[in-house]
């Protein structure tokens, strides 16, 4: 987990005496007790990790897992569930719907999951997931709705897909430290499959106007953080393609009062680790690879990385200005990434490659994924502006 920054001043000792500090001025004494409020705000760790991405193989994995009654994820990701807990925030992208509670379960290429995933997820410490995919409209509205309320009966958050316009119009709002944070989510299409004319709030498609506009119906909704989840790039490709690089422009460059309208990016679906950047001084994860799939031709498809981000408070009081106009916002003040791997043999088994025991298992397929995730992440500066990479 990334650590916390503390406050290290003294201000619990002014106004000690009953408000006499400073020459007993009332202004001064509620100006102390505004900077006393202010150090004690605490900042907040964000988890995230990449595609939930159920082949076939997978759902055998689980079944076997669970004994042969029911499906059992849980296994199969233990090594991302210390660091999902110890986070004060952990997101997920959950790419494909789910199947009817009794099956049938199907993989690639219009999936239908078996429901016990959402459980599974939330067990392993996971608060939100994002849930705008190609995949979403697999099975229309019904997929949909199944998702969506197998998600709601395991408490955990979603926001990317809708059953209704009123949902479609509402973020995930989640507490984390004491910054209130808001997840969105957009994908650039749906495998040619057309949104239903009467029901186009299925799934969020990404619009930079319309992620612009709901970022800052978010603020108002008292947000202090943004995050923006975004199914897009080209599959396979470890460079962000235009699309990525110029959605992640606009989106970054956009203010109100002063203040940045989104806070993180967080990228998804090319199958392989794509390169963490900072673009007009926010941190985008342009792809972070699969956290379950299948085994692949390609066997990047089974490499994925965690992204780690420390957000700190604004020094200013809350409700203060700065000479813009704008609220003072909370800023990424540590950027970390953990590299994974989805073992398929002898069975699937996630793997932190950073980790002791990896590092020294002698593994060669381990070891070239290690260096093949760190050269994609690495590949556009991230490094020099401060990321680093963390067991």
């Amino acid at each position: 987990m990334l650590g916390g920054v503390t406050g290290c001043g003294d201000g619990s000792r002014s106004g000690r005496d009953g408000g006499r500090a400073g020459h007993g001025s009332g202004e001064q004494a509620a100006q102390a007790q505004g900077e006393r409020g202010e150090h004690s705000r605490r900042g907040f760790s964000l988890f995230a990790t990449g595609d939930l991405l159920v082949h076939d193989s997978i759902i055998r994995q689980a079944r076997a897992d669970a004994g042969g009654s029911g499906y059992d994820f849980g296994r199969m990701i233990a090594a991302a569930k210390p660091l999902a807990r110890q986070a004060d925030l952990a997101i997920c992208h959950m790419e494909t719907i789910y199947g009817p509670d009794g099956g049938p379960f199907t993989g690639y290429p219009l999936f239908q999951t078996p429901p016990q995933l959402a459980r599974s997820v939330k067990e392993a410490g996971y608060d939100s997931c994002s849930t705008g995919s190609n995949h979403t409209l697999d099975d229309s509205a019904d997929g949909v709705g199944r998702t969506l309320k197998a998600m709601d009966g395991a408490g955990l958050k979603h926001v990317g897909s809708a059953r209704s316009k009123q949902e479609r119009g509402r973020p995930a709002l989640l507490r984390a430290g004491d910054a209130k944070v808001a997840q969105l989510s957009y994908t650039y299409g749906t495998n040619g499959i057309s949104l239903p004319e009467n029901k186009p709030w299925l799934v969020n498609l990404i619009e930079p106007e319309r992620i612009i506009r709901d970022a800052r119906v978010a603020r108002r909704a008292g947000a202090d953080v943004v995050v923006a989840s975004l199914h897009w790039g080209t599959e396979w490709q470890e460079s962000p393609d235009e699309l990525q690089r110029s959605v992640a422009k606009k989106l970054t460059a956009s203010r109100s009062h002063g203040r940045r309208d989104i806070d993180l990016i967080l990228g998804t679906h090319a199958h392989v680790p794509q390169a963490y950047e900072k673009v007009n001084g926010t941190w985008v994860v342009y792809g972070m690879g699969d956290q379950i799939a299948g085994k692949m031709n390609d066997p990047r498809g089974s490499m994925g990385t965690a992204a780690r981000f420390h957000f700190v408070p604004p020094k200013t009081r809350p409700g203060a200005k700065d000479s813009k106009g704008g609220s003072r916002q909370w800023t990424v003040d540590k950027a970390g990434f953990t590299p994974f791997m989805m073992k398929t043999s002898p069975r699937h088994t996630l793997i932190n490659l950073a980790s002791e025991k990896s590092r020294g298992a002698g593994d060669p397929a381990q070891d070239e994924a290690y260096e093949t995730i760190r050269k994609a992440v690495f590949s556009r500066g991230a490094e020099e502006d401060g990321l680093r990479m963390l067991p």
